[in-house]
């Protein structure tokens, strides 16, 4: 068995070298916390954190700590004089040591933890585990995020959605813009008007990307949206996700329901039935439907419609035949004197080429909703978020798919 003594177990854990070295380790019985002590070796020369000139004496120290991983349950600091260089080139500067990074009080050790529990935890709950403010806590996400999102690569974006979600409850809205290939979030901006598609191109600019690239776009039936891609993303095809027009069919008959029932008796206790498809139906719910879906009301003449509508996008494929089913649909909707239905077919007449070229494109906003519903999880989990900054770190750390560049 080999002999290993606490300075070089220690040595060998945290993977210090020469001419660094382990002058004392020191367990605080009444504290309950490890401080291992550092020093160089006497005559030591280092290089310029800046200008990287090697082979510099030193100029003076200055006494640093850094919060290491705990040992077992106990906190761990790391305490070393560090020295400072006088460099010819560029003045005097303090050496990094290879295990922290410039102003930071923790070890590189310790922020990849820390950044690794953030992305399943809130910070008010990190910062209660790790016995931190979490004030530090938050400054140790927005360095490696911020840092991470800054030199992001966007020059493959070609197709992109765009969704909208809130912070918190209330009209407090952010726009997320996300990359329906990668299925990461780009990019995310407080609001919710077309404003935020302008902000999106000019971010394009700094990733090595050019808003011409961007050659379609899927997003709801928004018109500030709209009017933000014609803006701003030009060569950019606008898709209306299909999801979100069966959403605003399926408003017209909650709408000619709520106007029918109290008139008739029959259409009671029915609601929830004319807002699923017959397959999804429970027992109980196929029982109500056998029994009302019979009867000659407005209300199940606007569910066909619904049905007929959405049998269009199970169906067809490509944008011509698409026209001229659509097209007739239409013209059976404004036949059917069902005002609300009336209002969909002006609407949809409005938002025609996008609902088109769902045909061609195929696009949906599967993608954004399933993003959507992990950053209302981060949402939820953390009970609101005390600024913009922190919400939007927070969603490009869980949903941005981001490269941190730790080394370890």
């Amino acid at each position: 068995m080999v002999n290993v003594t606490d300075e070089q177990l220690f040595s060998s854990a945290l993977g210090i070298e020469d001419p660094i070295f382990i002058e004392n380790i020191l367990f605080d019985k009444n504290e309950k916390t490890l401080h291992i002590y550092l020093n160089f070796r006497r005559g030591s020369r280092f290089c310029c954190p800046k200008c990287k000139t090697t082979e510099l004496p030193v100029y003076d120290t200055i006494e640093k700590t850094w919060r290491h991983l705990n040992f077992f349950q106990h906190k761990c600091y790391i305490h070393l004089r560090t020295p400072r260089i006088k460099c010819p080139n560029c003045d005097i500067h303090q050496w990094i040591p290879p295990w922290c990074r410039p102003q930071s009080g923790f070890t590189l050790f310790f922020e990849t933890n820390i950044l690794k529990m953030a992305k399943y935890m809130s910070i008010s709950a990190l910062s209660e585990l790790v016995d931190e403010y979490d004030t530090r806590i938050w400054r140790i996400v927005h360095h490696w995020v911020e840092k991470a999102q800054d030199k992001r690569d966007f020059s493959s974006v070609r197709k992109i959605g765009i969704d909208e979600t809130s912070s918190r409850k209330g009209h407090n809205y952010f726009s997320i813009f996300v990359d329906l290939e990668s299925k990461k979030v780009l990019f995310a901006t407080e609001g919710k008007d077309s404003k935020t598609v302008e902000r999106f191109a000019k971010e394009l600019s700094l990733h090595n990307a050019k808003k011409d690239q961007i050659t379609d776009v899927a997003v709801d039936m928004s018109l500030a949206f709209m009017c933000g891609v014609r803006d701003n993303l030009s060569n950019a095809k606008i898709t209306f996700d299909k999801f979100h027009v069966v959403k605003e069919l399926n408003k017209v008959v909650n709408e000619v329901w709520r106007g029918e029932v109290g008139v008739n008796s029959v259409l009671k206790r029915s609601r929830y039935v004319w807002l699923k498809n017959p397959e999804n139906l429970s027992e109980k719910q196929k029982e109500v439907f056998e029994s009302v879906s019979k009867e000659n009301t407005m209300t199940a003449k606007a569910y066909q419609l619904k049905l007929t509508f959405q049998d269009i996008y199970r169906n067809v494929r490509g944008r011509f035949v698409a026209k001229g089913l659509i097209d007739k649909w239409m013209g059976w909707a404004v036949r059917c004197r069902i005002l609300p239905m009336k209002r969909f077919v002006r609407m949809l007449r409005s938002h025609y080429d996008g609902v088109l070229e769902y045909f061609d494109s195929g696009l949906t906003s599967g993608v954004m909703e399933g993003l959507n519903s992990r950053i209302q999880e981060v949402k939820r989990r953390a009970k609101g978020f005390r600024s913009t900054q922190n919400f939007l770190d927070m969603i490009y750390l869980v949903c941005g798919g981001l490269d941190l560049g730790l080394p370890i």
